[in-house]
């Protein structure tokens, strides 16, 4: 067992780590290569369609990684998806074109319709990444993850080397390296899952499933309009030049959550598992959440040290300073989103839904109302306060809901690392001017104070060795 989680582990943190690092080359290229007027318009385009497949998904998605994990039948449970994504997927392409005869010379309209044409093909590839998650065959997911990725990074770079990078050729980059996920991605999943894509069409077991998919369907439509909305918003209200800058701060703090990414896929069929045969142990849970906590705290830390002389040299001066105020908002948001993430799949495993749903839409309503409070008057740290706090009246909610007694205390350890990455960063920054040498002083400054709070401990080495176990 702690063989195979330290592989599933491994494994799927290296998929991250290198999607990652092709997502932020990708990026980079097309921050540098843009000017702020066309990246804004792109990032808009794609956070449109990002929200709107997110709704189609229906929440199936993540419904289906429960069915699987929990022993379901997984070609039906398969087949099922597979129907749905084809059917709302391109429903929704062909009422995008009919839209093309009322927004004709619409210059975001027009890439929706091209760049919707590659994200398109991920919709149609995401059924076979959920199996391939239920079934815990991470090698599998992890290939079908970094398809994409790869070929447009590869294709940016070659195109920037040869000074053929314009928004026409970017674009089509963009839907080759889709359309290759797809392909590859069904070839890989039948030869190593071995699972018939088809099945007969069942009515009945569809209805059945989507209706047990509802509450996660509300989690969905909230989740896609959390995700993206103060992208949509800050587009259309200010401009797609603030919103370039405010998605670059955005893209490379969502790039700083990679260890959350990495073990969040892992957590829910485990969960599922624990759940079902009643082996919850505490000790386990609080070092787990404790760990997460400190790592939030020590990615924040580093991010807001490096920030501004770093993206500054690195973008020639477009997105370093003037996001300053906007990164250190967002770094604070880090460990709510582990923590809520962790409540999140406790509770999805234990079927929940309804209670979810509600947590997401209380979410929703407060980040929605401060999106249209603030961005009008602080604009881009508008956006991100607004999603500070909608973090915050989430993990309230969540852990207002919790029924296990020993869990009551698991929000002390955010409090206690946030305060020691934020006193080690003003520390340093009162006391040494140079970047180089204030990071490592700022790092063994709360390292120090984790070690005099206990939050980390000795004894942590057993404790990791415990969870691995687990």
């Amino acid at each position: 067992m702690k063989r195979k989680l330290l592989q599933n582990l491994s494994v799927n943190a290296l998929q991250l780590i290198i999607n990652q690092l092709f997502a932020l080359v990708i990026f980079y290229i097309l921050s540098i290569s843009l000017s702020k007027d066309s990246f804004g318009q792109i990032n808009l385009a794609l956070a449109i369609l990002l929200a709107v497949f997110n709704i189609l998904s229906f929440g199936i998605d993540q419904v289906i990684i429960k069915k699987i994990a929990a022993g379901d039948d997984a070609q039906s449970v398969l087949s099922l998806y597979i129907s749905h994504v084809l059917i709302t997927g391109l429903l929704f392409y062909g009422l995008l074109l009919t839209g093309f005869a009322l927004f004709p010379h619409q210059s975001v309209y027009n890439l929706l319709l091209l760049i919707g044409i590659g994200k398109l093909m991920i919709y149609f590839s995401t059924p076979f990444k959920q199996a391939a998650n239920g079934l815990e065959l991470f090698k599998l997911v992890a290939y079908l993850s970094v398809i994409s990725n790869f070929v447009r990074c590869i294709c940016l770079v070659v195109a920037a080397l040869l000074h053929a990078l314009n928004l026409p050729v970017i674009v089509a980059i963009f839907i080759i390296g889709d359309t290759l996920e797809l392909v590859i991605g069904v070839y890989l999943f039948k030869r190593m899952a071995k699972i018939p894509l088809i099945n007969k069409w069942n009515k009945a077991n569809y209805i059945n499933l989507v209706r047990e998919s509802l509450p996660q369907m509300g989690v969905a439509l909230i989740t896609s309009a959390l995700a993206r909305f103060d992208w949509i918003f800050i587009g259309f209200i200010l401009s797609a030049v603030k919103l370039a800058e405010y998605s670059f701060a955005y893209k490379v703090f969502e790039v700083s959550t990679l260890p959350l990414l990495a073990i969040a896929p892992l957590l829910i069929p485990h969960f599922t598992k624990l759940f079902k045969q009643q082996n919850i142990h505490i000790p386990n849970f609080k070092t787990l959440i404790r760990i997460e906590m400190v790592v939030a705290g020590f990615i924040g830390l580093v991010l807001n040290m490096c920030w501004a002389p770093v993206i500054d040299g690195l973008t020639a001066g477009k997105y370093g300073a003037i996001n300053v105020n906007t990164i250190f908002i967002l770094s604070l948001c880090m460990p709510f989103l582990y923590l809520n993430n962790f409540l999140w799949t406790m509770y999805f495993a234990q079927g929940r839904l309804k209670m979810i749903l509600t947590a997401f839409i209380i979410t929703l309503i407060v980040n929605v109302a401060g999106d249209i409070i603030l961005i009008p008057f602080y604009k881009n740290e508008g956006a991100a306060f607004a999603f500070l706090i909608a973090c915050t009246a989430q993990a309230i909610y969540f852990l207002k809901k919790n029924e296990i007694a020993g869990l009551n205390t698991i929000w002390h350890p955010l409090v206690i690392c946030v305060t020691c990455a934020v006193c080690s960063g003003l520390i340093t920054k009162i006391l040494l001017l140079n970047t180089w040498v204030a990071v490592p002083v700022a790092v063994a400054i709360y390292l120090v104070l984790l070690l005099a709070t206990t939050q980390v401990k000795l004894t942590d080495r057993k404790n990791l060795g415990r969870l691995l176990n687990w």
